[in-house]
C-alpha cells in the first residue's frame, strides 16, 4: 500500500496545473468547478455487446448521479439506431451519434468517456481521451499489450485525469469483504491463489475474406492493428480469438479472476516468472463436408458457433499458467474452453480460490466462504445476495469525478495495469513455449529478446501509441 500511496502523491504533484492537449479546460479545471449536482455528460465509444452494458449502466445513473449519455460512437454506423433507442427509452433524451471518436473528444461539454472498443483500441483511445482532458472508464483488459499499458499509466499521471478500469469486482461489496478478510489474516498467510475461467465454447467457424459491410468504417475499426482484408469471423465479438485484436479468453474473462487473485494476495507488484501452456482442442482440423456441417447456433456476443467444426481461431481455448512472486508465493490460472468438472464447494466455473496456512477461501460471483483447516463447513462468509456482481463500479467512477480524488477510484489504471499484465505474461509464455522471467521494475524479460518483442507491437500509422504521451 505504501507504493500505491507514493504513486498517488507523485501523480498529483506531477500533474498539477497541466492543461490537456489544446482543450480549453483540463480535467483539473473541471474537477474544481464541478459541484455535487452538476450534470456529467458522457460519450460511449464502442456500443456493441459490452457497450450496451455501459449504455444501460450510465442511463441507470441519470437520476441518482445526474449523468447524461450525450453521444454514442462506433466505427459501425449500423449499430447506432438500437443504441439511440435504448438511451431515448431509458432517459427521454436522444443522444448524438459519431463514427469518429475524435469528434467525441473534441466536444468540450463531454466530461468523460467509456472506452468499450475491441482490446487493440483500448490504449490509444484512452491516451487520446486523457490528452483531451476527459476522464476515462476503459474496459478490461486495460491494454492489448504490456508496453501500451504503461503508456496509459503515464497519460493518467501527466494529464491528471481519472482512469477507471472495468474490473467490476473491485466494487462488489461481497468481494471487498472477502479481500479484507484475507488481508486481515482470516486464513493465515496466503501462499497460493487460483483463478478459474471455465467457459465451454464451441467453434466460431471460419469464412473467406470479403468486402466490409455498408456502414462499417473498416480502416478505423482496424486502427492500430496490421492491415488485412475484412473477414466476418475476425470482426464483431470474434476479434477476441485473434492475436492482432484480442487476447483470447485468458485476456477476456481471465482479467477479472486474475485481478481478484492478485488483490487477495496483496501483490502490488509484477511476478518474477510465469510458465503457461495449452492449445486449441476439441475442433475438427479440416472443413467438414457440407452435409455434415453443424448448423449455426447464436450465442453470447451475437455471433454463431458451429459445435466441433473447423475454426480459424488463433488463441488457445485451454490454457494453464503458473506465476511466481519474489517472496515465493504462487498464483495459478486455469482456462478451460471445453467440457470440464468444476472446482470449490459451490462448483465454480468462474471464480477464485485462496490457500493459506490456516485454511482456504473461495469467491464465486457475489459471495464467498472460508473453511478452517480440514473442516467441511464454512466458518465465515457472505450473506446470499441477489444484487449485481459489480453494480456500483460505474457509480464509483462518477463519484470519483465529483470528488476529484484519484484515490476514490476502486480500480484505477495502475491497478488495472498490474492485473492486465498477468494475462499478457501468460500469453507471451504460451506463444514462446517456455518459462519466462520478468523484471518488473523495467517491465522487460531477463535475457529473452524473443519474449521482449511481444511486449509491444508494430503500430499501423496513423494509429500509433506514442512513446511520449
Amino acid at each position: 500500500m505504501t507504493q500505491r500511496r507514493e504513486f498517488i502523491k507523485k501523480t498529483a504533484a506531477a500533474a498539477a496545473g497541466l492543461s490537456a492537449a489544446g482543450i480549453g479546460f483540463n480535467a483539473r479545471s473541471y474537477a474544481n468547478i464541478m459541484g455535487a449536482n452538476d450534470r456529467i455528460f458522457l460519450g460511449v465509444i464502442g456500443i456493441r455487446n459490452q457497450g450496451t452494458v455501459h449504455i444501460n449502466s450510465w442511463c441507470g445513473l441519470k437520476d441518482s448521479h445526474n449523468v447524461v449519455v450525450k453521444t454514442v460512437c462506433d466505427a459501425d454506423e449500423g449499430l447506432f439506431e438500437p443504441a439511440v433507442q435504448t438511451v431515448l427509452k431509458k432517459t427521454g433524451s436522444k443522444p448524438q451519434t459519431e463514427w469518429d471518436l475524435h469528434k467525441v473528444l473534441e466536444d468540450k461539454e463531454i466530461t468523460a468517456v467509456s472506452v468499450v472498443t475491441p482490446n487493440h483500441w483500448h490504449a490509444l483511445a484512452t491516451i487520446w481521451a486523457c490528452q483531451a482532458g476527459k476522464h476515462v472508464y476503459v474496459e478490461k483488459p486495460a491494454s492489448h499489450n504490456i508496453w501500451e499499458g504503461r503508456k496509459m499509466v503515464e497519460a493518467y499521471q501527466k494529464y491528471n485525469v481519472l482512469v477507471q478500469v472495468g474490473l467490476n469486482n473491485r466494487s462488489s461489496r461481497a468481494v471487498r469483504e472477502a479481500i479484507q478478510f484475507l488481508h486481515d489474516g482470516g486464513i493465515g498467510d496466503i501462499f497460493m491463489a487460483r483463478a478459474l475461467c471455465f467457459k465451454a465454447r464451441d467453434s466460431y467457424g471460419w469464412s473467406k475474406d470479403s468486402l466490409p459491410p455498408a456502414g462499417l468504417h473498416y480502416d478505423r475499426w482496424l486502427g492500430p492493428a496490421p492491415y488485412r482484408p475484412y473477414n466476418e469471423k475476425r470482426g464483431h465479438y470474434n476479434w477476441h480469438w485473434y492475436w492482432d485484436t484480442g487476447n483470447g479468453d485468458t485476456g477476456n474473462t481471465g482479467p477479472h479472476q486474475l485481478d481478484i487473485a492478485r488483490w487477495g494476495m496483496n501483490k502490488n507488484e509484477h511476478p518474477v516468472s510465469v510458465f503457461s501452456m495449452g492449445g486449441l482442442y476439441g475442433f475438427h482440423p479440416e472443413e467438414s463436408p457440407k452435409e455434415s456441417k453443424a448448423p449455426g447456433k447464436m450465442v453470447y456476443g451475437g455471433v454463431e458457433t458451429y459445435h466441433h467444426d473447423k475454426t480459424s481461431q488463433e488463441t488457445p481455448n485451454t490454457q494453464t499458467a503458473v506465476y511466481k512472486y519474489a517472496d515465493g508465493t504462487m498464483l495459478e490460472f486455469e482456462c478451460r474452453g471445453r467440457y470440464t468438472n468444476h472446482e470449490g464447494s459451490r462448483g465454480q466455473e468462474v471464480g477464485n480460490l485462496f490457500f493459506g496456512t490456516e485454511g482456504w477461501l473461495e469467491i464465486s460471483g457475489n459471495s464467498w466462504k472460508a473453511f478452517r483447516g480440514r473442516e467441511k463447513e464454512a466458518f465465515a462468509g457472505s450473506k446470499e445476495s441477489n444484487s449485481s456482481w459489480g453494480g456500483d463500479h460505474w457509480a464509483n467512477f462518477i463519484e470519483a469525478i465529483r470528488s476529484g480524488k484519484k484515490e476514490d477510484l476502486h480500480s484505477d489504471i495502475l491497478e488495472g495495469h498490474y492485473s492486465t499484465t498477468l494475462p499478457h505474461l501468460a500469453n507471451i509464455s504460451y506463444r514462446v513455449g517456455r518459462l519466462v522471467k520478468f523484471m518488473g521494475e523495467y517491465e522487460k524479460f531477463a535475457g529473452d529478446s524473443e519474449a521482449d518483442t511481444l511486449l509491444s507491437r508494430v503500430y499501423r500509422k496513423p494509429y500509433v501509441v506514442p512513446e511520449n504521451v
